[in-house]
């Protein structure tokens, strides 16, 4: 999309606030996107639309950097440890979910990286039904089972050759301690 074309999609989808006070804030999320001869690993998720495929997904908690992240989301939901390579992208999706009609914006930081066999000892984060290996075709094969769009959009960026490095990323000790009373940057 060109900058027109995303002003008018800003414009056509832009609401009038019920109350001019309320801050939007997108939920921050990690997800990684892996690469094992050819296939890439995904998570079953029992959700409340049936089960979904996923990449090994979800939100950034406080006090933790984006890479930690990461690294958390994939060891609970696969039982792998990842190691990140790079930086996939800077991700944004929209929706209403089904349930409560509630409109959410994802702001999802993409990594790409390796994974440690599964460790036994641990178990699949609640919800999770599976981590599943599928190869690009496969992936694209099923969109309607795609808990995001953003599945497919981080898969097509990776299979396009797109990569950053890890250090595109700053995060401020200030993520990793208590807050303090100076200025916003």
């Amino acid at each position: 999309m060109n900058s027109a074309d995303l002003l008018e999609a800003k414009a056509a989808s832009s609401q009038p606030s019920a109350n001019a006070k309320v801050r939007w804030k997108p939920n921050v999320t990690v997800a990684a996107l892996i690469e094992r001869d050819g296939r890439f690993l995904l998570v079953e998720e029992d959700t409340s639309d049936g089960l979904l495929l996923n990449n090994p997904a979800g939100h950034l908690d406080p006090g933790e950097s984006p890479l930690q992240g990461v690294i958390r989301e994939t060891l609970e939901e696969t039982t792998c440890q990842f190691t990140p390579e790079g930086f996939l992208g800077l991700y944004m999706s929209r929706f209403r979910r089904t349930r409560t009609g509630e409109d959410i914006t994802y702001l999802r930081l993409a990594f790409f990286g390796s994974v440690s066999e599964p460790d036994p000892a641990l178990e699949l984060d609640e919800g999770i039904v599976r981590a599943v290996w599928m190869t690009a075709d496969e992936i694209r094969a099923c969109p309607e089972r795609h808990r995001s769009p953003l599945v497919l959009e981080c898969l097509e960026s990776y299979l396009a050759g797109q990569r950053h490095p890890l250090d595109i990323l700053t995060v401020h000790e200030s993520v990793f301690t208590a807050p303090s009373h100076h200025r916003a940057a």
